[in-house]
Order: C-alpha cells, then structure tokens, then sequence
C-alpha cells in the first residue's frame, strides 16, 4: 500500500512533483496545500487544495508525508521557511529520488530533496535537506551539498568540493574539485570555479570571475 503525500505548491515544480512522485515512488499524492492567500482554485492536477494553515487538523501527520515544491526564488529562502514550517506541523518530511538516477552514496541524502533523471552522486558524497538536484548533474566524491540550495542541471561538482547553505548553481556550471562555496552564493550559468567563494558571492558569465557584487543584492533570481 502506497503511503499518502501531501505536496505545497500548485505551480510548475508542484506539477512536476506530482509527476514523478506518481510514477515512479512509494507514494500516492492526495493533495496540494498552499498559504490561503495564494488559493486561486481549489483543485490542481485533479486533486484538492487545501489551506496550508490548519492543514494537519484535516491531513493528520501520522498518515500523511509532506514534499515542499518551491523554486530557488528569494535565493531559495522560501522554500527553506516552508520546510520549517512544515516539520514544526509535524509532517514527515518525502524526498524523492529518480530511479534513474545513479547514487552510490548510501543515500546519504536528507530530507525534501527532488534529485531527477540522470543524476550521478559518487561514493562519500552527503547531499544535505531540502536540496534540489535538477536532472543530469554530476556530485563527485566527498562532496558535501548544503541544505536548501538548488543545482541546476548539468552541473559539474568535481571531488571534495564543499557547498555551503541556500546556493545557487546555474547550468552547466564547473566546480573544480576541493573548491569550498559560502553560503547565499550565486553561480551563473557556463561558470568555471577554480577558487574559494566567500559568502554571498555572485558569479556571473563564463569566464566564473566573481563580480564584486553581493548576492544579496540580487531580488529574483
């Protein structure tokens, strides 16, 4: 018998959720739940919405698991703030994890992550909670992937590189192996690390020179 999920979001990546939680997992998706204000149907893919507040009064949290499919927006700090949210409801939090994806990293893999299609983590690599792997990346061995950051597909982390909190990784971006990244930094598309990041870097173009301006100053990414 497959276990119950609830998914927060009624958007693009709460659509695709529901796809591959569908057809290829352990569980039966039975609603989505968003915060009241956002409700402007009261069905997606066919099943209900629900207000989020509240929401384990009618989905109790011994039944029910709960996957957050949020985007990076706000350099992914709400998607961070309702996983939060959610654990402190007391939901058990999913992860899903394509079949056709390569781990041979024991799953040592934390909790509502979404890695797709074509992923490869190696041995010893640790991806932390709430990570996005998008489809195609390649994790090398001993990396560390912090929670909440969101890798975009085709990126290249070589071995022994560690990625601090709530990062963004654009696509086909290269990080050379044993490079550390702080937290809150920005990655741009086609960009080769060869050096440490500090905190809230933000690297633009292909040539991976750091621009000098903060990520924070970055409104959506």
């Amino acid at each position: 018998m497959k276990k119950k999920l609830i998914i927060f979001g009624a958007g693009n990546i709460a659509q695709l959720a529901h796809y591959y939680f569908s057809n290829d997992s352990h569980y039966e998706v039975v609603c989505f739940t968003v915060d009241q204000q956002y409700i402007t149907e009261t069905s997606f893919c066919s099943l209900p919405v629900i207000p989020f507040k509240g929401l384990n009064q009618e989905y109790g949290t011994a039944d029910h698991d709960l996957f957050v499919a949020l985007s990076y927006s706000d350099l992914n700090v709400i998607r961070k703030n309702k996983y939060l949210e959610a654990k402190a409801l007391g939901y058990a939090m999913a992860s899903y994890i394509s079949s056709h994806a390569t781990i041979l990293n024991d799953r040592n893999i934390g909790e509502n992550c979404f890695i797709l299609e074509d992923n490869t983590i190696q041995p010893y690599a640790v991806i932390g909670n709430n990570v996005t792997l998008w489809s195609g990346n390649h994790i090398g061995h001993h990396s560390i992937i912090g929670d909440h950051s969101f890798i975009s597909s085709h990126v290249v982390v070589s071995g022994g590189v560690e990625i601090s909190d709530l990062c963004f990784l654009g696509v086909n971006s290269t990080i050379r192996d044993h490079v550390s990244i702080g937290s809150k930094t920005i990655v741009g598309a086609g960009a080769l690390i060869l050096h440490d990041l500090p905190s809230e870097s933000l690297v633009k173009g292909v040539t991976g020179k750091n621009s000098n301006q903060n990520s924070a100053s970055v409104k959506k990414i």
